[in-house]
């Protein structure tokens, strides 16, 4: 997780990364942290909320020291939807900071969903980590040989008039026209 890595200057705007694609979007989102490890999570936030491919971004409308909180999918743990009788239906989980994220530890934080969508967002927070947790890195092929001899590139420096040659690849030509051309004999 990391604050303030995923807004624009202007604030205005959310980055994503290349290849990364937003699924959803939820306006007027409450953000509240539990567990404060540092000044900047404290009290509540109104924002904005991104659901992408690869994580969880909130942005806030207001303008303080939290201009952007970004959750990755590998970084969220006991995340629950929770819908109580009286008020909003909200998430709420921890995560853990990522390194470079301008703070560390884990903070304990909730999603209020004053205008609706909770349901749709958590489903789709579900499926979007599922499917992110499903891609499989595949090893990289085995170098090419090419296509020249089969032998180790020349030192470096064997060029100059001092040192001998390599010797020269055997000569398997397929045969010349003449040859190629020789009609057999009757007998």
């Amino acid at each position: 997780m990391s604050v303030n890595t995923a807004n624009t200057p202007d604030g205005r705007g959310v980055l994503i990364y290349n290849g990364e694609m937003i699924l959803l979007y939820t306006k007027e989102v409450v953000l509240h942290f539990a567990n404060e490890p540092d000044q900047v999570f404290k009290g509540k936030k109104v924002g904005s909320l991104y659901l992408t491919s690869h994580r969880v971004i909130f942005v806030n409308h207001n303008n303080e020291a939290l201009r952007s909180f970004s959750m990755p999918f590998h970084c969220m743990r006991a995340v629950k939807l929770e819908q109580p009788v009286f008020g909003a239906n909200y998430l709420k989980g921890v995560t853990l900071a990522q390194p470079g994220g301008n703070w560390s530890g884990e903070v304990t934080w909730k999603l209020s969903f004053n205008k609706g969508g909770c349901i749709d967002f958590g489903q789709a927070l579900l499926k979007a980590a599922d499917m992110a947790g499903n891609v499989f890195m595949y090893e990289a092929p085995p170098p090419y040989t090419g296509i020249g001899p089969d032998r180790p590139p020349m030192p470096a420096g064997s060029l100059s008039g001092t040192a001998t040659a390599p010797p020269a690849p055997e000569q398997t030509a397929p045969p010349s026209y003449e040859q190629a051309t020789v009609l057999p004999q009757k007998a």
